[in-house]
């Protein structure tokens, strides 16, 4: 066993005699150890009740004959860290938290890894962890929140920002606005949209490192708990078995995660982490990739924020087993890739069927032809932009619009909330890039004020910073190069004519090559707006958002 490099032998009495100050007994040393990564907090609705997910985790390994071992990870609450400083931290907290269980899995060399989760870039990094330290691992979600009510409505987290857009529009008064927030979010669990988080613990279902059901199943539902007892046992059998993450996040398993991403109409946020967990297992898995199965795929899903279903009605209708099926039927799943449970995807899903095809499509019937997520290319970003397009109104599929230019979220937000932005102007939201933010900010107070107000329709919005998964409307993010490495968009100005094609996978700016030039002259980057500190260093490091925002080689 690997553990017996720290208990076993003559040599290691002292360590044994350590373990033995906590309470461990012989037997329970002599048994595989298990790490259990549980990042509970107080701090983030979908993480509060982590300690129980945990404790049955930690119960599952017992009864299976190992002992576990728990061990806590930070973690930040992207809606709580929205539209401040704090934002800057969020996608940089990712590479903390996979180091950090590196440093605790090789400090403290376990026999296998049970990685507790459930939030934005909790499940990234963790999931970039287990591939990076290639032992016997599974991930295990809280699972999501259900929806709120109002009104006879279902509401979530979503519905509260973008209240503020109406509010600020005169569609709703400020107590009106108080009773919503009150009753939208009403318990614990990842918030109840297709937004990152719910996307990526659906993806870590599909990739096949959760076991079926840890995307969808309520947080507050029983069978939430047995699954989290199956997963402590199961992380035993990949000891026994000797099953590592590489030997199932595989690229074709990678490839069944975008598929099922772009038939859920997941959050934009995926294209920064799928290539940087892909990385940590050897493969290179380049934007394009996206593109050419979003072009195969169709989206059949039209969960908050793109309609009105939530994680719940995903569960009730079959969740990601019944999803896949319905894709495998149509050869865009590869049924050989093993997962978990130690069979293959086929048999898996074997079985699964669709109880609801109002929100789970037939393929027939899809919402789109394509998938969820579009890539787009132009001189405006030559390296990438994404967009999640099932969300965006047909309207401004294809549009032509004027540049309102600035220099950072802050500014926007209070241009868009003083009512200086009009039908027809396309707002640019610069330096917010991985190293001009730093941090790549999520900005969904932008965009959901925009909802709120009704201008989603009217107004599209570009960035090389990010957009929430909660996002709706023509926003497209991760514009790369960035500003802050003297991409074209640090060169655009007020009044310019900015072309969007998303059918076509165009972002243009229509100025000439001539000017363009000038301006390149002229430019000179930015004072970095953070110069000490964690971020600073993370901007020093950090690459470019068409590679995942991963930390450079050297």
């Amino acid at each position: 066993m690997r553990s017996d490099l720290m208990k076993k032998g003559l040599e290691k009495a002292p360590h044994r005699s350590l373990y033995k100050a906590m309470g461990y007994t012989d037997e329970e040393i002599a048994q595989p150890i298990i790490g259990v990564a549980n990042p509970a907090n107080e701090i983030i609705p979908g993480h509060i009740h982590l300690n129980e997910i945990a404790k049955a985790v930690k119960a599952g390994i017992r009864y299976a004959g190992g002992t576990p071992v728990m061990f806590g990870t930070i973690g930040v609450c992207d809606g709580i860290a929205m539209h401040h400083t704090g934002m800057k931290y969020s996608l940089a907290s990712r590479e903390l938290i996979a180091d950090s269980i590196e440093v605790m899995a090789m400090a403290h060399p376990f026999d296998g890894l049970v990685l507790v989760t459930n939030c934005d870039k909790i499940t990234p990094g963790m999931l970039m962890a287990a591939l990076r330290i290639n032992i016997p691992a599974i991930i295990i979600s809280g699972g999501p929140m259900l929806a709120g009510r109002k009104n006879g409505k279902k509401t979530d987290v979503i519905t509260v920002f973008e209240a503020v857009g109406k509010v600020r529009a005169g569609k709703m008064n400020e107590e009106e606005l108080k009773d919503l927030e009150d009753v939208a979010c009403p318990g614990c669990g990842s918030c109840a949209g297709m937004f990152t988080a719910n996307t990526m613990n659906c993806l870590t279902e599909a990739l096949g490192m959760g076991l079926p059901g840890n995307g969808t199943i309520p947080a507050v539902d029983a069978r939430r708990i047995r699954l989290a007892k199956m997963a402590g046992m199961k992380a035993m059998e990949l000891v026994k078995k000797n099953i590592k993450p590489r030997d199932i996040a595989s690229l074709n398993a990678f490839r069944n995660a975008i598929a099922v991403d772009m038939a859920l109409g997941g959050s934009t946020n995926t294209v920064l982490h799928l290539p940087a967990i892909a990385k940590e297992a050897t493969i290179e898995l380049n934007i394009d990739l996206f593109s050419e199965l979003s072009k195969k795929t169709p989206n059949l899903c039209r969960i908050s924020p793109a309609g009105t279903d939530h994680l719940e009605d995903l569960d009730a209708a079959g969740g990601v087993p019944a999803l896949m099926s319905e894709l495998s039927e149509h050869n865009l799943i590869h049924k050989d890739a093993l997962t978990v449970t130690g069979k293959t995807v086929g048999e898996n899903i074997s079985g699964a069927s669709v109880s609801n095809p109002e929100v789970i499509r037939p393929l027939k019937k899809a919402y789109h032809k394509e998938g969820g997520i579009a890539i787009l290319r132009g001189n405006l970003a030559p390296d990438g932009a994404v967009v999640k397009q099932a969300a965006v109104d047909e309207r401004m599929l294809t549009n032509r619009g004027t540049a309102r230019v600035f220099n950072s979220e802050e500014e926007a937000v209070e241009s868009i909330m003083d009512n200086k932005i009009k039908p027809g102007d396309i707002v640019v939201i610069r330096y917010e890039g991985p190293k001009g933010g730093p941090g790549m900010r999520e900005m969904l107070t932008a965009t959901a004020i925009i909802a709120g107000m009704e201008l989603d329709k009217d107004v599209a919005l570009l960035t090389d910073g990010r957009f929430s998964g909660g996002t709706r409307g023509a926003a497209i993010g991760h514009i790369s190069p960035e500003a802050m490495e003297g991409g074209l968009i640090a060169l655009v100005q007020d009044g310019d004519m900015i072309e969007i094609d998303i059918p076509g996978k165009k972002l243009t700016l229509k100025v000439s090559d001539k000017e363009l030039e000038e301006r390149k002259k002229k430019w000179q980057p930015p004072e970095p707006k953070i110069k000490e500190g964690y971020v600073y260093r993370y901007s020093q490091m950090v690459t470019s958002a068409s590679t995942g925002a991963v930390f450079k080689e050297k």
